[in-house]
């Protein structure tokens, strides 16, 4: 989740922020003010250009849209207090709350989101999302190519906006429930561009927080917005958002107390800190990946991709390198993701239906099949291979993965080294094909299997890798329009199968969130999307 590149070398400003932290901190143990870090620099905070949790994090603190979700993971109320779909499914229609107000005090409309919603299906904006949230609207194919107008979306008033879809959606109260697709402010952005996000008298939002102090590499804070409309429930007066890159760093500020919350915990101290009730494990939706760049030989060749899939240790990754913290991947949707029979999975269904396509518990038989792999391709023991990049971010576990790789990927024959980048890099380097093969991952951000299948269809602004197939964009569309519950979840399970076959990715390890966090801070809640709310907690 884009465009931002205000390089400060985050080793250098650390120490001045720490600085300033320490007197804040004494603040925030007075309850107004929590320092937390979920992540370094962003690469950006713009709603519509954002795809990455940590940046997704601060967005939901400072903006809201039509719908969101509540501490149990429900669809509840946002900016909109009313909402009805037709008869037919094809019309939805959201009543905004009375006398809305973005956090300069001016009057927020239905035709703010109009105007918002165009923006990400512009094509001049690149949304990441664009095409994945807004494809099902009417007029979506005529406004990404430019004419804006041919949108799907009105207001008839102030305070009603319509969407017109294409196919009924089953889950579309969770896309506009999503953060990509709430409301931004056309006057500020038209005035000020890119910057718009860096700078805090023209970052206006619509949701608990606007920022007050933004200083790239250091940190980031927000001030409770006196005019969202539900401020009388948002108890911290400011929440400071450190980017801190390294975790021992981030780690000594949480021991010193200058922190309340840190997400990235030094993997070499996880042993120490399990069973310590600070430190905290929890399941989310989400699959830890290898993406190749399917646009560079050799990747281009399914049997490559297969090979170098194959000779990846599910099982030594999650249990040795990951300590246990993360569990084997055996296909690529993960745990807890829906099925069309409530209370079934969708890891469970695709288990009985298909198998799992990963058998952790028989590497040498994979290796052994890599080998013979790359002998067909006519690569015989590496021989002919051309050295490689494996781009990465160096914080939790992503060096230690990286670096296994490069060891079982040799054992084919094969030279990789590791470029290891500032976590924005990666992002934009990924997004604009920099690269040969790349660490990634997805978390979901709604339970539907789709948010992560469909990644890969041709035209996705998530798609790094670039992987297109007509078979597999074929049962994407046919589980996109499916009216019909369990022919959608079908359709999707035939689309997870090619994926798998055509190694169009190589899944490693099933996510989980562990962080550590003080004993006083109370009443926040962290969501099966990675995603930590801290508008409605305390300090005692």
């Amino acid at each position: 989740m884009k465009k931002l590149t205000l390089l400060v070398s985050i080793i250098a400003m650390a120490s001045l922020s720490f600085v300033s932290c320490s007197k804040k901190a004494s603040a925030g143990n007075a309850g107004s003010v929590l320092h937390v870090q979920v992540g370094p620099s962003p690469e950006t905070i713009d709603p519509a250009l954002n795809s990455a949790v940590d940046g997704a994090n601060m967005i939901l603190h400072a903006f809201e849209g039509l719908l969101k979700f509540d501490r149990n993971n429900n669809i509840v109320a946002g900016l909109s207090d009313k909402w009805e779909q037709s008869e037919d499914g094809l019309t939805w229609t959201f009543h905004l709350r009375n006398n809305l107000k973005w956090s300069d005090g001016s009057a927020l409309t239905a035709e703010d989101f109009v105007y918002s919603w165009k923006r990400v299906a512009d094509p001049n904006t690149a949304a990441p999302y664009g095409y994945d949230l807004l494809n099902l609207v009417v007029g979506f194919d005529e406004a990404s190519a430019g004419n804006l107008d041919a949108l799907g979306v009105e207001a008839p008033d102030a305070n009603t906006f319509v969407v017109h879809l294409t196919n009924p959606c089953i889950y579309f109260d969770k896309i506009a429930a999503f953060a990509v697709l709430v409301p931004v402010q056309k006057a500020t952005i038209e005035a000020n561009g890119d910057g718009w996000t860096v700078n805090p008298a023209t970052y206006v939002t619509s949701g608990p927080y606007y920022m007050s102090e933004f200083t790239d590499g250091a940190q980031i804070v927000f001030t409770k917005n006196p005019n969202y409309w539900d401020a009388a429930n948002i108890t911290f007066e400011k929440i400071v958002w450190h980017l801190i890159e390294d975790a021992n760093t981030s780690y000594n500020a949480y021991n010193q107390n200058e922190l309340q919350m840190i997400k990235d915990v030094p993997t070499e101290e996880i042993p120490s800190l399990r069973g310590n009730g600070e430190f905290y494990l929890e399941p989310i939706m989400g699959t830890y990946y290898v993406t190749f760049n399917t646009k560079k030989a050799p990747f281009d060749n399914q049997k490559v991709r297969e090979a170098l899939s194959l000779a990846i240790d599910r099982g030594h990754v999650a249990s040795t390198i990951m300590q246990g913290t993360y569990s084997p991947a055996k296909n690529f949707v993960g745990p807890g993701v829906s099925d069309a029979v409530a209370g079934t999975t969708f890891e469970a269904v695709t288990e009985e239906m298909y198998g799992d396509h990963f058998n952790t518990d028989n590497y040498e038989a994979d290796l052994a099949k890599a080998k013979q792999l790359l002998a067909e391709t006519g690569y015989p023991d590496g021989n002919g291979f051309p050295t490689f990049e494996y781009l990465t971010n160096d914080s939790g576990y992503h060096k230690a993965v990286a670096e296994y790789l490069q060891a079982a990927w040799a054992e084919l024959g094969l030279t990789m080294n590791v470029n290891i980048q500032e976590w924005k890099t990666v992002t934009a380097d990924r997004r604009s094909g920099n690269f040969d093969v790349a660490r990634n991952g997805w978390v979901y951000d709604w339970d539907d299997p789709s948010n992560m299948i469909n990644l890969l269809e041709t035209g996705n602004g998530n798609n790094d890798g670039k992987y297109s197939s007509k078979e597999f964009d074929k049962f994407v569309d046919l589980a996109r329009n499916a009216t019909d519950v369990a022919k959608h979840y079908d359709y999707l399970h035939q689309a997870e199968q090619v994926l798998l076959n055509d190694a169009a990715m190589a899944p490693v390890a099933y996510y989980n969130d562990f962080w550590l966090q003080k004993p006083n801070l109370k009443d926040t809640w962290h969501s099966p999307y990675g995603y930590w709310y801290f508008m409605y907690g305390k300090l005692e």
